[in-house]
């Protein structure tokens, strides 16, 4: 199937929906974020691209109700997110696993905060480890884990708690090529097993590509929204994917946008850093 421009599905309900969000930072007034307006629907993956500091991380925090002073609104289910939120959850770039707990015992902790009983909290993390392939590890330390195995770690932690919004910051981004890929594919498997919507940064178009419903392409700082691109390849889908020629023409298109914005950048830069050379 070929991919189509569109402003996505309408069928299942918003979970997200920002409406024109931006933000500057107090101290400077550098403006990170402008009218950024977005749904994300029930069951939705949609992906977030764009260049280096165009504010993909800062909007992934406001929506996670980690930052506040943005203008404009961002709603979870028709309510105001003013705060972290209990149905949203998030996971980082870094290894966020506690070391001195065991992969169960990790993925226990949310439903521990929450006063989950033992045996249920125990249960539950273990048919989420089985979920991530990670059952044969629940007694082991994460540094007894590779890098992916401890990130599937902290996506089973997120997930056990059963969140309607899953928020993924470059989850992939310290690892190898290799296990980006295999994690990806076992994040597809995950997301189409639970029906999970997910809001996903990352700054890999393959990546983008093969995981999502609609790849979200932002500008140059301050970010604004470029185009939202649908993804119209079926699900399942396979590895396979990635050598077709309509796989080509979407990464080729997507990175056309991407480079077309870093492009622009550049040359600001070097004008601006020229103006100061001359005014010396």
């Amino acid at each position: 199937m070929t991919p189509t421009k569109t402003s996505g599905p309408t069928a299942a309900p918003a979970v997200l929906t920002v409406s024109a969000a931006s933000y500057a930072y107090p101290r400077s007034g550098l403006e990170v974020l402008r009218d950024i307006t977005l749904d994300v629907r029930e069951g939705e993956f949609v992906s977030v691209v764009g260049p280096s500091g165009c504010g993909k991380t800062t909007l992934l925090s406001a929506v996670a109700g980690l930052l506040t002073g943005y203008r404009g609104a961002i709603q979870f289910r028709g309510e105001p997110i003013e705060r972290p939120h209990p149905q949203i959850g998030v996971v980082f770039q870094e290894d966020s696993t506690f070391p001195w707990r065991t992969a169960l015992r990790n993925v226990e902790f949310g439903l521990e905060m929450r006063g989950v009983a033992r045996a249920v909290r125990q249960q539950r993390a273990r048919e989420m480890l089985e979920l991530v392939d990670l059952a044969d590890f629940a007694d082991y330390y994460p540094g007894q884990l590779s890098g992916g195995m401890k990130q599937r770690v902290a996506i089973a932690r997120t997930l056990v708690t059963e969140p309607a919004l899953l928020l993924m910051d470059e989850p992939f981004g310290a690892l190898d090529e290799q296990t980006r890929r295999l994690l990806g594919e076992e994040l597809l498997r995950i997301q189409q097993t639970l029906g999970q919507t997910v809001l996903f940064i990352t700054h890999s178009i393959q990546e983008s590509i093969m995981l999502s419903d609609r790849i979200v392409l932002m500008s140059r700082a301050p970010g604004r929204i470029r185009d939202v691109l649908t993804v119209g390849f079926p699900r399942p889908r396979s590895p396979d994917l990635i050598g077709t020629f309509e796989f080509s023409a979407l990464v080729a298109r997507v990175w056309s946008s991407v480079r077309a914005e870093s492009d622009v950048t550049r040359r600001t830069s070097t004008a601006t850093l020229g103006h100061g050379e001359a005014g010396a």
